[in-house]
């Protein structure tokens, strides 16, 4: 079987001072206390044959509740993370108001062991933040997106 898979968005807005982007936290009781590595792109997981920027466009708007923007597109390739899932992202441009965001949730049983099932947000909070903000927060294995995003951006003028 083939390794699992996952599509993101990436927004990103010009401001004065620079470029913003726009990370999701994850929610849950596993990370709410967490800021450092906790944040992601909005993406989820998809298999063919949907394809990958389907896949994304279609989380966002389950992640955030909000239709994803227009576009256009820009690709920003994918990577492997650490548990070996394949992550796909796309950057788009979009001045995205936070308080518009209207969670999916999912269930738990939590406390574990407790046999008890919750219901928590998929993410409980999306920002915007600077790339080297954004760098701080972000997980690990997504920051080469943050990187590409920069590069392409400076090469574009």
């Amino acid at each position: 079987m083939a390794g699992r898979r996952s599509a993101g968005l990436l927004l990103y807005r010009r401001r004065a001072a620079g470029v913003e982007v726009l990370l999701a936290h994850m929610g849950g009781p596993l990370w709410a206390r967490r800021d450092t590595g906790a944040w992601s792109v909005p993406k989820g997981e998809y298999a063919p044959p949907e394809e990958a920027r389907d896949a994304a466009r279609r989380e966002f708007e389950e992640e955030l509740g909000i239709p994803p923007p227009a576009g256009p597109y820009l690709a920003l390739g994918e990577t492997r993370q650490a548990s070996g899932k394949v992550v796909t992202v796309w950057a788009v441009e979009s001045d995205l108001d936070p308080e518009r965001v209207v969670p999916g949730t999912f269930e738990m049983e939590w406390p574990r062991g407790s046999g008890t099932t919750r219901s928590f947000p998929e993410i409980d909070r999306v920002a915007w933040f600077t790339p080297l903000g954004a760098a701080e927060r972000l997980v690990k294995g997504q920051r080469v997106f943050l990187e590409r995003l920069t590069e392409r951006l400076a090469a574009a003028g």
